[in-house]
């Protein structure tokens, strides 16, 4: 009798995140198949009865590909085991979850997607960022720099980028890498203006947390913060409370801290 695959969301790295339907799979499950962006305080949640298997993929450095994946899912699911499948964050987010529900289907496995706190919503709640604002932007995109950090800015990679930096939506630019000269160029590119507000948060929700507020002329030189990191850029970023920043990385001459007259005037 087949057993049955949860792909299940982590959320982004503080256990009080996940969800209750999360955390009831995690105690019961027979298998967990968890990346590298996975808390510890979370893996400390799965029954010392099952089966663990670390397939983390990071920067590139593939532990586990993702075919082999594939394949122990469908193995130990095919033996009737209740298997979760934990990634960080939300499953669907740049998780590769596509790939393995192709899989799943073609293998006839039962399974189930049980959805995570996203961490671009964890970053912003964490240095308290609307990403959204009715008079700041009405629309928010999900996009990665991972190919783009690899083949570098060009004006080429800047016309994807373009549509999105006309809507004035806020970006939230997964993986952004530590190159940050090849982003900022190709939001500029892009046609965004130098001065626009970023942030960088490294590890939200964590006790590790970090993050600098910059502007797109700025990034840079921003610090090299510790993976995984988010880069959120739009006017929204303005909005953003210094007190959530972490002082030593703010450099005031470069960004002075909020001023409530800049609030009110938007």
């Amino acid at each position: 009798m087949k057993g049955k695959v949860y792909l299940v969301g982590a959320g982004p790295g503080d256990p009080e995140l996940l969800t209750l339907k999360a955390l009831r799979l995690l105690r019961s499950a027979d298998a967990v198949l968890h990346d590298d962006l996975v808390a510890p305080e979370i893996l400390k949640l799965i029954p010392p009865t099952a089966q663990i298997h670390n397939v983390g993929k990071r920067c590139g450095k593939r532990k586990t590909v993702q075919g082999e994946i594939n394949r122990l899912m469908a193995e130990l699911a095919m033996s009737g085991l209740s298997v979760v499948r934990l990634k960080g964050g939300d499953p669907m987010i740049f998780g590769r979850a596509g790939e393995e529900i192709d899989s799943l289907r073609r293998n006839n496995i039962p399974f189930e997607i049980v959805p995570g706190v996203t961490s671009a919503m964890a970053a912003a709640a964490a240095i308290q960022i609307p990403l959204t604002h009715r008079r700041g932007s009405s629309a928010l995109v999900f996009i990665t720099a991972h190919q783009a950090s690899e083949k570098g800015a060009s004006e080429a990679d800047a016309s994807d980028w373009s549509k999105f930096v006309a809507s004035g939506a806020t970006l939230v630019i997964y993986m952004p890498g530590q190159n940050y000269a090849d982003i900022a160029k190709r939001l500029t590119l892009a046609g965004l203006d130098a001065d626009t507000p970023c942030a960088v948060v490294s590890r939200a929700t964590t006790k590790n947390q970090r993050s600098h507020r910059t502007t797109v002329l700025d990034l840079p030189r921003a610090p090299q913060l510790a993976s995984p990191t988010l880069l959120v850029v739009g006017e929204v970023v303005r909005l953003s409370n210094p007190a959530a920043l972490v002082a030593e990385f703010i450099v005031p001459e470069l960004l002075p801290l909020q001023r409530p007259t800049e609030i009110r005037a938007q």
